[in-house]
């Protein structure tokens, strides 16, 4: 079974080069990508930001790229149109700023910002000290990176497609091509049969979470912190639970293009809706409640527990539970819809 799965070609790119492409593409736009700087159009004088005192502008350059115009309607044209994100003027006391919700990101981070700048206006203007001061740090470890937080979702996607894809498309062959008869009439025990393709994909997820973390680490500055070596009990189980899936779709299905289709259809959506390409935190309530449902979802915050959160062992004891449960009850309907022959 393992040499068959490594000289197939088409298997082994979609199970290991393909989601690697995946960490290529979002290691690349999102590590060492800095800070987000607001393209702010300022027309005219605006003193509240040509008066401020050095240590206000060293503050507005690191979260403001302003560039000077003398078009107003042009400056608001191209916030219309996206190419900048708000224009600001002012008339005597007040200061006008002129966004598109378009992106409610950005409106809300111009909004923000320029609220603190008229505060401390204000404040400069009243003479009076600030009573309150803020002081703000990271909850994570000074080292954490995007990439620290993408890694764990898109690795448990893509363990999740090699070991649904797998079982699902092997049984369909193997029932087409007679493999499964001549199995159940050789002199080899079912469960010997059963516990070799467990074993190969156990150790093709082994072999991904290598590939995975090496890359990481070697081409986006990934650092394995707390208690990473957590990720190997929940990815094994992982293995298991999308393994009952491709066993469910292949006990079903009557072509491996059907089972191929069923387990695509289970597998990409489940991908978006458990989080392994974007944080799902502002996504409605319902969808998360579906989310909550899912295996990957377990999987994804048991990763992030171990690697990123700094959370303990016992972070980990639930998503297993849940990821173990998950496969013996999949495989138990399998095993009633499974067929020796076509």
């Amino acid at each position: 079974m393992l040499k068959g799965f490594f000289r197939d070609k088409m298997s082994l790119f979609f199970a290991v080069l393909f989601p690697l492409m995946f960490l290529v593409l979002f290691g690349g736009l999102l590590t060492d990508q800095g800070v987000s700087k607001s393209e702010i159009i300022q027309v005219g004088s605006v003193p509240v930001l040509d008066d401020a005192p050095p240590a206000a502008r060293k503050a507005f350059a690191e979260s403001l790229e302003i560039t000077r115009s003398s078009d107003e309607a042009d400056a608001v044209s191209q916030v219309r149109k996206g190419d900048a994100d708000a224009v600001i003027s002012q008339s005597g006391d007040t200061v006008t700023v002129r966004y598109s919700q378009a992106d409610q990101v950005k409106a809300a981070t111009v909004q923000g910002t320029f609220q603190a700048v008229i505060q401390s206006a204000n404040l400069a203007e009243s003479g009076q000290p600030p009573r309150f001061s803020l002081d703000t740090s990271q909850v994570e470890d000074d080292s954490l990176t995007t990439i620290q937080f993408v890694t764990p979702g898109l690795l448990g996607w893509a363990v999740a497609m090699s070991a649904t894809f797998g079982a699902a498309s092997n049984l369909v062959v193997w029932r087409k091509n007679g493999l499964l008869r001549r199995l159940r009439l050789a002199p080899v025990r079912t469960q010997s049969v059963v516990l070799a393709r467990v074993a190969v994909s156990l150790t093709i997820a082994g072999v991904q979470t290598a590939i995975f973390l090496a890359l990481g680490m070697v081409a986006f500055g990934l650092r394995l912190s707390g208690s990473w070596p957590l990720i190997i009990p929940l990815l094994l189980c992982g293995t298991l639970a999308f393994m009952s899936i491709g066993l469910l779709a292949g006990s079903v299905a009557k072509t491996e293009e059907g089972a191929i289709g069923m387990a695509n259809f289970v597998v990409l959506p489940m991908a978006f809706l458990s989080g392994s390409f974007f944080p799902l935190d502002g996504a409605p309530g319902w969808v998360r409640a579906v989310g909550q449902a899912l295996p990957l979802k377990h999987l994804n915050d048991g990763m992030l527990d171990t690697m990123v959160r700094g959370e303990g062992p016992s972070s980990a004891v639930l998503p297993i539970v849940i990821l173990l449960g998950f496969a013996v009850v999949m495989t138990a309907i399998a095993s009633r819809l499974f067929r020796w022959d076509g």
